[in-house]
């Protein structure tokens, strides 16, 4: 088998546009756009004669003397210029302000391929995974006095990730996919690193939420063994954050189908919808006791309805139009959040925002990922056999908008494999496999595995004229039985075979973007109907959703236990979280 190489596909040659030079500016000072104002004053050249004009006789009024007029034009010339300077100086501030307020660390701790890499589709574009973290750490006093439990250990330095959430954003920009992981699921932690504090493991099994102790990178690593999901981005947000954003958007609307006193989050709320800001838009998304069957799923639920009213508020008219409103925003989220390195400006984040506002608030949805009690602890949580084809779905860049069963366009463009066997023997059939994909190696991989099942040893690599998305198998006239055995073999679809027009070709095998790991066809998404099963799936838009408040004994007042409504009706003299 020769292999000439098996790079990446084509020889990318970077070429400048050449265009007008760049006028370049001090520190400080605004942008030659700016300071070329076509408002400058201009120096009029000076009478020749030194006299002024006279009005002609006759003439009913006097005319105004030209001096006075040229000085009324330069005082409004320069009144502008100072203007329009003042505002760009307060933009550029403002810019430079909300990018000193973010912290950025690195995706990944550089030990392989730990966050995955996403699939292209048909026309270049790649979906976006975003991984939201809602962080229980006790990192300072401020989210000690929030969260509590300092009063014997102090400021921390750990914490655990409580609040796990992909974000799915479609390589078309027409729907997302919101999954939270529980965080009380039993996983494998992989080995990893924390590049900020050096703190490392050697990898183990326990609570996916505790990979968080060392670094937004180990977290990642481990979103991404468990889901086979891959992770572009990612954004930690604390207790303090919760109460900044929630008070910048002027409180989020949110409901209860019950009186509610969590006692352990401190969230009182009676039955109906509230305005929850500060603390209180805390206690909902922390409370774990009052709502569900008290347990970490009524949790991700209850903060599906806040997050989606919140989206509802995002999108409202004049949320974003409002330039107090927008930099109150701004300013509390930057201060917030902790971003990876490839989200670590403003302008990518506004560009993050913008892809997220193009997909309508009936086209996001939020559900949760499967799961089964943990047989070795009750208390702990496994991932369902059903999860498995809702992270397919996600990484397969599959819409949940439509649960009615009938599967969507990408399920039903990729058939399966030609179920009828050939008669034609691997032994006698050799490929050529041509590596289309960014991926170094894949022709390789693809052609070893061939040889492996048996193909001829003729079987030969090489690297396609340049990237292709999509993978074909490509063959002759009287070759057909021999590519749909190869196919069989692969796992590809028939949809991905074509007859080639030249004669007596035999079988090329072209690697595209939808296949750029293992040596197996990735397996086609499957129907929403099974990826949403039992997995609580609503959308956005659903603004008349309540949050189910737990019928169970589940928190405890003056040592007595009882049910959250209970529990509001004896705490007579303790204040509602929200009027």
């Amino acid at each position: 088998m020769t292999d000439p190489g098996d790079a990446p596909a084509g020889n990318a040659t970077r070429s400048h546009a050449r265009g007008l030079p760049r006028q370049r500016h001090t520190s400080g000072s605004a942008p030659s756009d700016y300071a070329t104002s076509s408002y400058a004053p201009s120096r009029s050249a000076p009478s020749r004669t030194g006299s002024r004009a006279r009005p002609k006789v006759g003439a009913g009024r006097r005319a105004r003397p030209v001096g006075r007029g040229r000085r009324i034009l330069r005082t409004a010339a320069i009144s502008l210029s100072v203007l329009v300077l003042a505002t760009a100086g307060v933009g550029w501030w403002f810019y430079e302000h909300l990018n000193g307020n973010l912290h950025s660390v690195p995706l990944t701790d550089g030990s392989g391929d730990s966050a995955g890499k996403e699939k292209a589709d048909a026309f270049g574009r790649t979906p976006i995974n975003l991984l939201v973290v809602g962080s229980d750490g006790r990192t300072n006093a401020s989210d000690c006095k929030l969260g509590g439990g300092c009063s014997q250990t102090g400021v921390q330095s750990g914490s655990n990730a409580d609040v796990e959430m992909v974000m799915h954003i479609s390589a078309d920009r027409s729907n997302a996919t919101v999954m939270s992981i529980p965080r009380d699921t039993v996983t494998t932690v992989p080995a990893c690193k924390d590049t900020e504090t050096g703190v490392s493991t050697n990898g183990y099994t326990g609570m996916v939420n505790s990979a968080l102790q060392y670094g937004p990178a180990c977290q990642v690593a481990t979103v991404h063994r468990l889901t086979g999901i891959p992770i572009d981005h990612f954004v930690k947000l604390d207790f303090s954050g919760v109460v900044k954003m929630s008070d910048a958007v002027g409180g989020v609307s949110a409901c209860v189908d019950k009186d509610v006193y969590d006692t352990y989050s401190h969230l009182k709320l009676a039955q109906g919808t509230h305005t929850l800001k500060g603390v209180a838009a805390l206690e909902f998304v922390r409370s774990r006791h009052g709502f569900g069957d008290g347990s970490d799923l009524g949790r991700t639920y209850s903060q599906h309805i806040f997050l989606s009213s919140m989206i509802r508020k995002f999108k409202s008219a004049g949320t974003l139009t409002d330039p107090t409103a927008v930099y109150r925003l701004a300013d509390a989220a930057t201060k917030a959040l902790t971003v990876d390195t490839g989200l670590g400006s403003i302008r990518k984040l506004i560009g993050l925002a913008a892809d997220v506002d193009k997909v309508p608030a009936n086209r996001i949805t939020f559900t949760t990922m499967q799961t089964a009690p943990d047989p070795g602890d009750s208390n702990r949580l496994v991932p369902a056999a059903t999860a498995q084809s809702l992270f397919a779905t996600i990484a397969n860049d599959q819409s949940l908008t439509n649960a009615s069963g009938k599967k969507t366009a990408a399920a039903s463009a990729t058939a399966k494999a030609p179920a009828s066997a050939s008669t034609v023997p691997a032994a006698q059939i050799a490929v050529t496999v041509e590596n289309g994909t960014t991926v170094t190696g894949r022709a390789s991989a693809v052609a070893t595995a061939l040889l492996d099942k048996g193909f001829s040893s003729g079987t030969t690599t090489g690297n396609a004229a340049g990237t292709t998305s999509t993978t074909t198998l490509t063959y002759g006239s009287g070759h057909k039985a021999e590519a749909q055995t190869a196919a069989k073999a692969l796992g590809l679809p028939s949809s991905h075979l074509k007859q080639s027009d030249a004669t007596g070709t035999g079988l090329t095998l072209v690697i595209g973007t939808d296949w750029t790991s293992g040596t197996a066809y990735p397996a086609a998404p499957a129907d929403t109907k099974t990826a949403t099963a039992d997995a609580h799936a609503e959308t956005a838009d659903q603004s008349k959703t309540c949050a189910k408040v737990s019928p169970y004994k589940t928190v405890s007042l003056d040592g007595v236990a009882m049910t959250p409504t209970q529990a509001y009706r004896a705490a007579t003299g303790t204040k509602d979280s929200a009027p």
